[in-house]
């Protein structure tokens, strides 16, 4: 560390105190750490940045912001957007292990800050700039140096969920996700945007999925985040940096761009990996302008060529769990978050014999097995959750087949006789459509041979092949 550079940053902190009113600002540490900055940012028409801050804790803290502040003060957005951590430190003379983590504080204020500020700015378009979401995973980290190839790429990475009883390392969407997305496209000279969206996945994603589980049901969440919090917001910032469009390391492709109704969403070649289900609520104007640079590979061909490029998660673990639940289980989250504690129950066969009990109606769905309270003898599945009596139905595997199902919800993008086939559950093998009945509300499935497992709330993909055709939500089962 070169002190005297330390020292005059300390002692003479640049702007703290500037910009007490700015609407853009992001902050950053707590009562863990003892240290808490708010950084602050404004824009001017052309997308040139002037900054302050605010800083309670450490000597380093103070120092660090002050260092922030000079590297981005006067640039333009996306340069200001490329200042890492690294750079916050090598300002300083380069900071001890044991002071970088102020630096690693103050990146994460200022790049809160510059997000809330993205959101307001409007760069002239460049037909060369190309926005890539990144989650700090393999996939999203090779779309984006693929991208490179050919274009001026800008990273953005969202940040969903903050818990202290979520597994940060293991969620997609933490702040920890953040970090080493930021991390990653900083290496590789990436400018990178943080977009907190906590209160609209919040709103949009975690209460329906509570208020689902609450009523009996079986709600998708990643269909929902993705087809209405998530990525139209990224496509517009895209839009506002100037970019043409917006990649992803999702496993689909897109088909029939020259339609007027817009381009339909296809399977990406890994069928082990294939992600058109979960992007299947994507709104038709936010796809046109969408880029799945990943949809023609294999996983292991994803890992061998990020390899080969040397990016430094090659090997990083795939997200498991659902981003929020993550180190929690869905039986804590519903009582920590949806006030949903345990309440016992009987569990009742065919006959409306109780033959068990349980302890909530909301920790079981449609087609589960295990965790049931019963004896021995011929395999048992969960038939139906009754939400309003607490009560749970089970019978043998024969008795979860049914032929119709009825959606809600319906989202469809092209005429009802190309739906050819529905998807109900993420991974399950598509079912082949008799007939596609348009009906108040809605639309009427019928098979040709009998679906299982089939819940409320699950979203039902509608199928021509491996085009999706439009999507709905299952609101009941059986004629």
């Amino acid at each position: 560390m070169d002190a005297e550079v330390f020292l005059d940053h300390l002692e003479h902190p640049r702007n703290l105190g500037a910009l007490p009113d700015a609407k853009h600002r992001g902050s950053a540490g707590g009562a863990a750490c003892g240290d808490v900055v708010d950084f602050r940012v404004e824009l001017d028409a052309s997308g040139v940045v002037s900054a302050g801050f605010d800083a309670d804790g450490c000597g380093a803290l103070t120092a660090a912001a002050s260092a922030a502040v000079e590297l981005i003060d006067s640039k333009g957005i996306l340069d200001a957007a490329k200042v890492s951590t690294e750079a916050i430190s090598a300002e300083l003379g380069g900071l001890s292990a044991a002071k970088l983590h102020a630096a690693e504080l103050v990146c994460d204020a200022m790049h809160r800050a510059l997000g809330e500020a993205a959101r307001c700015a409007q760069l002239p378009a460049a037909d060369s700039r190309v926005a890539v979401a990144m989650s700090g995973g393999v996939d999203s980290a090779l779309a984006a140096s693929l991208c490179a190839d050919d274009s001026e790429v800008v990273a953005m990475t969202l940040e969903l969920w903050r818990d202290s009883q979520t597994d940060a390392a293991a969620s997609c969407c933490s702040h920890v996700a953040v970090r080493r997305a930021r991390s990653v496209a900083h290496s590789a000279g990436l400018a990178h945007f943080t977009l907190d969206l906590r209160e609209e996945f919040r709103r949009g994603v975690v209460d329906p999925w509570l208020a689902g589980h609450s009523a009996g049901s079986t709600p998708n969440p990643c269909v929902q985040c993705n087809g209405r919090v998530r990525i139209e917001p990224m496509a517009d910032l895209a839009l506002r940096l100037g970019a043409h469009s917006l990649a992803t390391g999702h496993y689909a492709q897109l088909i029939e761009q020259d339609n007027e109704a817009g381009p339909l969403l296809a399977a990406g070649v890994d069928a082990g990996k294939d992600q058109a289900y979960a992007l299947a609520r994507v709104p038709a104007s936010v796809l046109s302008m969408m880029r799945f640079p990943l949809g023609a590979m294999t996983k292991p061909a994803v890992r061998a060529e990020a390899k080969r490029r040397q990016i430094s998660v090659a090997d990083a673990p795939d997200s498991q769990d659902l981003c929020f639940i993550a180190g929690v289980g869905r039986e804590g989250f519903l009582r920590q978050h949806g006030g949903l504690a345990n309440v016992s129950g009987p569990i009742v066969d065919a006959s409306g014999a109780q033959i068990g009990s349980h302890r909530g109606h909301f920790n079981h769905t449609v087609g589960q097995r295990r965790g049931l309270s019963v004896g021995g003898g011929t395999p048992l599945y969960v038939t139906k959750v009754d939400a309003a009596s607490n009560t749970v139905h089970v019978g043998p595997r024969s008795a979860l087949g049914t032929r119709t199902v009825r959606i809600n919800d319906l989202d469809l993008r092209r005429g009802p006789d190309r739906v050819m086939a529905a998807r109900l559950r993420h991974r399950a093998a598509p079912g082949r459509v008799a007939s596609f009945e348009l009906v108040e509300g809605g639309a009427l499935i019928h098979f040709e041979e009998a679906v299982d497992m089939v819940a409320p709330g699950q979203v039902a993909c509608l199928l021509d092949g491996e085009t999706v055709i439009g999507c709905g939500t299952v609101s009941s089962v059986g004629a």
